[in-house]
């Protein structure tokens, strides 16, 4: 109880923080909202190629979005972090009775609800564009968006507490996060690619992610694919937090 408790209380403070200074949440959604304005039209006349998955260009690629969007929305939440032990307000943490883990689970809890609603948000551009989609498969999607919300989130928290310093951080993500986009399918389907980026791509978890989510969108529940996905996802975010707190106790010890 202790640990809903806190987890709750520092939920609540950091919420409130987001909702004083809603201009991240908002800026998040920019990139995705133009993609969807500007780049999936121009996959329309691709949509008939040999190779691409069916359902339309604008069902292939918002799942592939929503992807994209839960990994940069969550990937950056670490500088927030690193300014917070700069002014000395995880030092004062120190002292006090609160749980160690409740300081990761009300951060990543306060994300995964930005998250949700951005990914709602996107959603419904991409409606107004034209997109139908299975209403169950859309529902199962934020399951997914939560996953990888946490992975994410609990991934740059470690990292922020690891280098503290948010040049280094930076680099480290881009870094990562790069070909992680790349080799996904996010933006084109991987069908389209070459043999050997296709067995490159087989490393990335992310791939099993966005072929999990196409085949929601298309209704395809019980597909192999969609539950290789969100095994994949589950696993990586219970390693992620895992590390998360842990750092965050040696960081607080």
């Amino acid at each position: 109880m202790k640990l809903i408790r806190d987890t709750w209380l520092l939920f609540a403070r950091s919420m409130k923080a987001t909702l004083r200074n809603p201009a991240f949440v908002i800026l998040g959604l920019f990139q995705p909202v133009c993609y969807m304005l500007l780049f999936a039209p121009l996959l329309n006349n691709l949509a008939v190629a040999p190779g691409f998955p069916g359902g339309g260009a604008l069902k292939v690629f918002t799942p592939g979005l929503l992807i994209l969007l839960a990994m940069y929305g969550a990937a950056f939440v670490g500088f927030d972090l690193i300014g917070e032990l700069r002014y000395g307000v995880v030092e004062r943490l120190r002292v006090t009775p609160v749980s160690r883990l409740a300081l990761l689970l009300g951060r990543a809890l306060r994300d995964v609800v930005n998250l949700l609603v951005q990914s709602l948000l996107l959603l419904i551009v991409a409606w107004l564009l034209g997109l139908r989609a299975s209403v169950a498969g859309v529902a199962l999607m934020f399951v997914m968006i939560v996953l990888i919300g946490l992975l994410m989130s609990s991934f740059s928290y470690a990292i922020a507490l690891a280098f503290k310093d948010e040049n280094a951080l930076s680099a480290m993500l881009n870094f990562i996060m790069q070909p992680l986009l790349l080799l996904s399918g996010i933006l084109l389907p991987l069908s389209l690619a070459p043999l050997i980026i296709r067995d490159i791509a087989r490393a990335n978890p992310f791939s099993y992610a966005v072929d999990s989510s196409r085949s929601l969108f298309n209704g395809s529940l019980g597909d192999g694919a969609v539950l290789l996905g969100f095994a994949v996802m589950a696993i990586l975010a219970l390693l992620a937090l895992y590390w998360a707190a842990r750092s965050f106790r040696s960081a607080l010890a």
